[in-house]
C-alpha cells in the first residue's frame, strides 16, 4: 500500500497509525519528516522511556529488530521502534533477514509502530521483500525533486506556514540552494523566525536573512542575458568571481542551460500566448515575459549555439576539457559568447 508523504503525515496528525512504515529514497527530507513526527508525537514524554526504541542499521540485524518489534508496551497503548540508517542492516535483502521481516509483515504486533529509515537508496522492486513491503506496510519512495519543480515546492512550503511569497523569491531560493529539501526548509524556517505571521516575503527579506543578494544572483544574471544588459551581466560576473564560494559555477551553468533550452522552445511554439508558453515551459506565467524577451534577443540559431556554448563550459568546469581555467574565466568567456 504505497502512499505519498503528505497523506501519511495527514493520517499521523489525525492519530491514524500503521504497524509498519518503510521510508526509502535519495531525498531524506520526507524520511526525516515522517520518522521525526512519529518519534516526537506518537508517545507522551512519560511513555517514551519504556516504549520508544531507536536502533541503527549498522549495529543490528533483522532478528534483533524483530525482537524489539514483538515486545508489548509497558503502561502505554503502543510502543515505537525506529530503525535509522536501515540501508546498513547487513541481512536486509538476504534470505535469512528477509524471511524474518516477511513473517512480521504478515502478522505485525498491532501495538507496535515499526519505522525503517532507508536513506539514499531503494530496495530492488523486483525482489520478493520489496513486494511484501509494498503489500503489507506504508511504503514511501522519497525521490529528489526535479529543479523545475522546486519553485512550486518552495511556494507550497511558505503557504503551509501561513506566508505569501512572490514568484521571484521562490526562484531565488531554489536556484541558490538547489534541490536539497532539508536545507531549503531550514533556510526558509530561519527566515520566517524573523517575520511577523502572515507577512509578505520579498527579495529584500531573503537578502537580509538568507544572504542571497537580490541584485547579484544567477536569476538576475539570467535576466540580464535575456535582455542583453551587458553592463549588468558583467557586474554580476565580477561579483561571482569575487565570491566564488557563494556562487559555484556548476549550479549557474545548470540554470543557464535550463533557461536557454526553454528559450529555444519558445521559437518552436505554435502559440506565443502567455498561458500556452507557461504550460509549454512549465514555468509560472510571471516569468514568461523573460523567455519572450530572450527569444527576441536570440534567434533560434543563436539560441541553439548558446546551448552548445553552455555544454562546453560544463565540460570545462568539470575538468573534462580545458584544464587549468578558473571558474571565473569560464563564466566570463561563456557570457561573452552568449552576448556576442
Amino acid at each position: 500500500m504505497a502512499n505519498n508523504a503528505e497523506a501519511v503525515l495527514k493520517d499521523l496528525k489525525a492519530g491514524k497509525y500503521a504497524p509498519v512504515y518503510f521510508l526509502q529514497g535519495d531525498e531524506s527530507y520526507y524520511i526525516d519528516l515522517i520518522s521525526g513526527y512519529i518519534e516526537k508525537n506518537c508517545l507522551s514524554e512519560s511513555e517514551k522511556g519504556f516504549n520508544q526504541t531507536v536502533l541503527y542499521g549498522k549495529d543490528v540485524q533483522m532478528n534483533v529488530i524483530m525482537q524489539h518489534a514483538r515486545k508489548f508496551p509497558m503502561m502505554s497503548e503502543r510502543q515505537v521502534v525506529i530503525v535509522k540508517e536501515a540501508q546498513d542492516i547487513s541481512d536486509l535483502g538476504k534470505e535469512a533477514g528477509d524471511k524474518l521481516l516477511e513473517a512480521y509483515l504478515k502478522n505485525p504486533l498491532p501495538s507496535t509502530i515499526l519505522v525503517f529509515c532507508h536513506k539514499n537508496k531503494t530496495l530492488d522492486a523486483r525482489k520478493g521483500i520489496a513486494k511484501k513491503i509494498k503489500d503489507h506496510a506504508i511504503l514511501i519512495d522519497s525521490k529528489k525533486l526535479y529543479d523545475n519543480k522546486l519553485p512550486d515546492w518552495v511556494n507550497t512550503y511558505f503557504t503551509n506556514k501561513g506566508y505569501k511569497v512572490n514568484p521571484k523569491v521562490t526562484v531565488m531560493l531554489s536556484d541558490f540552494i538547489g534541490n536539497d529539501l532539508n536545507r531549503l526548509a531550514n533556510e526558509i524556517d530561519k527566515l520566517l523566525i524573523n517575520l511577523k505571521e502572515g507577512q509578505q516575503v520579498n527579495e529584500e527579506l531573503v537578502e537580509k536573512y538568507v544572504g542571497i543578494s537580490k541584485e547579484y544572483n544567477v536569476f538576475e544574471l539570467q535576466k540580464a542575458l535575456a535582455y542583453k544588459d551587458v553592463l549588468k551581466a558583467n557586474r554580476i560576473i565580477n561579483y561571482f568571481e569575487a565570491n566564488p564560494k557563494n556562487n559555484p559555477l556548476i549550479p549557474v551553468i545548470a540554470v543557464l542551460y535550463s533557461f536557454f533550452s526553454k528559450t529555444f522552445l519558445v521559437h518552436t511554439a505554435a502559440s506565443k500566448s502567455e498561458s500556452n508558453l507557461a504550460k509549454l515551459l512549465q514555468v509560472n506565467p510571471f516569468f514568461v515575459k523573460d523567455y519572450l524577451a530572450a527569444s527576441k534577443s536570440y534567434p533560434a540559431g543563436k539560441a541553439r549555439n548558446i546551448i552548445h556554448y553552455i555544454r562546453e563550459a560544463d565540460l570545462q568546469v568539470k575538468g573534462i576539457t580545458g584544464g587549468g581555467t578558473s571558474e571565473g574565466q569560464i563564466l566570463r568567456e561563456l557570457v561573452f559568447k552568449i552576448l556576442h
